[in-house]
């Protein structure tokens, strides 16, 4: 087995790191199962209130571990499993995390890294990040869910030079495009996670959780309104029960009161 994921817990925050530093944390199988296994865990955690991804050693990941594509990539079955259930199973269970996950990015954020990263909430790069998927050079293309999940991610135009001309973008050119949220200098990034993270920290965690599904509620529906209608129908029935929480009542009070309300 290759490279781990491991969860480091600080109080209300969680760190999540990707580490297969010698393969510039290419996701291995074990890997995937592992950051499955980590967001369920952080899911069920109610006392947490931010979640940062990161990589070790000065990459974020460089995509998928190659040197195990031989043992299962050439066979139909074997292959569907690894992208149907190993890796649509670690990037599902991000996606349906209630909390807020903020992608601290720096060296190479390739392939597997570009979907993980597209998982987040919000995307803090350095300026020497990359940022691309040029697997068309390894003879395969991305799978289906994957290629969705990037394209609304990145929009579908980078996307489409991503995975057609194998284009590898910098951290600014990619800002531009609006895949990420910030652009800082290397030795500036920890310290704007830490800002991100302890905003949201000063927030009402059940408020953000009820964002994300709404968000959740939205990209099911493709935005459509019909669909929408039909998609929200269970999430209406109970998304009003927190008018009378302690969480609502401080954060209306404290501003009525001119105070910071106490989360």
């Amino acid at each position: 087995m290759t490279g781990a994921v491991t969860l480091e817990i600080l109080g209300t925050l969680a760190r999540v790191t990707l580490s297969n530093p010698r393969k510039l944390n290419a996701m291995s199988r074990a890997m995937w199962a592992e950051l499955r296994a980590v967001f369920a865990r952080l899911q069920a955690s109610p006392l947490l209130r931010a979640v940062v991804v990161q990589g070790e050693g000065g990459n974020f990941c460089a995509g998928g571990d190659i040197s195990e594509y031989p043992f299962f990539r050439f066979a139909e079955s074997t292959l569907r499993e690894f992208h149907e259930t190993d890796v649509w199973g670690g990037l599902q269970a991000m996606l349906d995390c209630d909390l807020p996950i903020v992608a601290q990015i720096e060296g190479n954020c390739m392939g597997a890294g570009l979907e993980i990263a597209s998982c987040c909430d919000i995307r803090i790069a350095c300026t020497s990040a990359r940022f691309g998927a040029p697997i068309s050079r390894l003879g395969f293309p991305m799978a289906p869910r994957e290629a969705a999940l990037v394209m609304r991610a990145v929009g579908e135009l980078t996307a489409r030079e991503m995975l057609l001309s194998a284009a590898v973008l910098g951290a600014d050119e990619i800002e531009q495009r609006g895949f990420l949220n910030q652009v800082v200098a290397l030795a500036d990034l920890p310290a704007a996670v830490d800002a991100v993270c302890a905003r949201i920290g000063g927030l009402a965690p059940t408020a953000i959780r009820l964002n994300k599904k709404s968000f959740r509620v939205l990209i099911e529906a493709g935005y459509k309104k019909a669909a929408i209608d039909s998609v929200a129908s269970d999430l209406l029935k109970d998304v009003y029960r927190y008018a009378d929480s302690e969480e609502h009542r401080e954060g209306v009070n404290a501003f009525v009161q001119k105070r910071e309300p106490q989360f």
